[in-house]
C-alpha cells in the first residue's frame, strides 16, 4: 500500500525514533508499504518519521545512483546493489573529508541543496530478521545512510544548510508545510493551527 508522505513542517519529522524490536506490529508489511512509497515517489530512501512513525528504521535502494556516467566503476557497482532495511542503526564513526553534494529529501520536494558530509561511514545496524550486522560505506553510499540516519534523529538536511540559505529557503518551505506545492506522490501535510 502506498503511503503519504510527511510534510515539512510536520513535528514527527522533528522526533527522535526509539527502537523497536521483532515484536513490533506488523513490521513486514510496514517494510514492504515502505518499498511501495518509495519507489512510487522515485526516491532512494524513506525514513520512517517520514510516514508518521518515530520508530528507528529505513530503507534504503540507491541502484538508480548506479548509471551515474560521473562514479567509477567500483562506486557504481557498490551502489548497484545497495538494497537494503536498517533497523535500530547506529553510526560507530564518520571520518574522510567532507564534500558536497546536491540532496533533496521526499518530505521537502522542489528543494535540492548542496549538503557537506563527511565520505565515509562505519555503523551497526539490525536487518529485517534483526541479525545484527557492522557496516562500512562510502561516497554516494555513505551519503545516503547519512540522510536517512538523519531522520530517525529529528534532523533534516535542511538543518546542516547556511543560515543565508535557509533565509533564502524560507518561503518555499512554509509552502510546502501549507500544502502549497504538487509533489508527483501523496503527501501528508501539517495541521497548522489557526490564529
Amino acid at each position: 500500500m502506498i503511503l503519504p508522505i510527511v510534510a515539512y513542517g510536520d513535528p514527527i519529522l522533528r522526533k527522535v525514533g526509539k527502537e523497536i524490536n521483532a515484536d513490533y506490529p506488523e513490521l513486514k508489511k510496514l517494510i514492504a508499504n515502505m518499498k511501495e512509497t518509495m519507489y512510487k515517489a522515485s526516491g532512494v530512501g524513506l525514513a520512517a518519521p517520514q510516514i508518521g512513525k518515530a520508530i528507528r528504521l529505513f530503507i534504503i535502494d540507491a541502484s538508480p545512483f548506479a548509471d551515474d556516467e560521473d562514479l567509477d566503476e567500483e562506486e557504481r557497482a557498490t551502489l548497484k546493489d545497495f538494497n537494503k532495511v536498517f533497523i535500530n542503526p547506529k553510526i560507530i564513526e564518520e571520518e574522510g573529508d567532507e564534500w558536497a553534494f546536491s540532496e533533496g529529501c521526499l518530505s521537502i520536494p522542489d528543494i535540492r541543496e548542496d549538503v557537506f558530509r563527511q565520505n565515509n561511514v562505519t555503523l551497526e545496524y539490525q536487518d529485517e530478521e534483526f541479525k545484527k550486522h557492522t557496516l562500512t560505506l562510502s561516497g554516494l553510499a555513505a551519503r545516503v545512510f547519512q540522510h536517512e540516519y538523519d531522520h530517525i534523529e529529528g534532523i533534516l538536511f535542511t538543518d546542516k544548510l547556511s543560515s543565508l540559505k535557509k533565509r533564502l529557503l524560507k518561503k518555499k518551505l512554509e509552502n510546502i508545510s501549507k500544502g502549497k506545492i504538487n509533489a508527483d506522490y501523496r503527501m501528508r501535510f501539517p495541521k497548522l493551527k489557526r490564529k
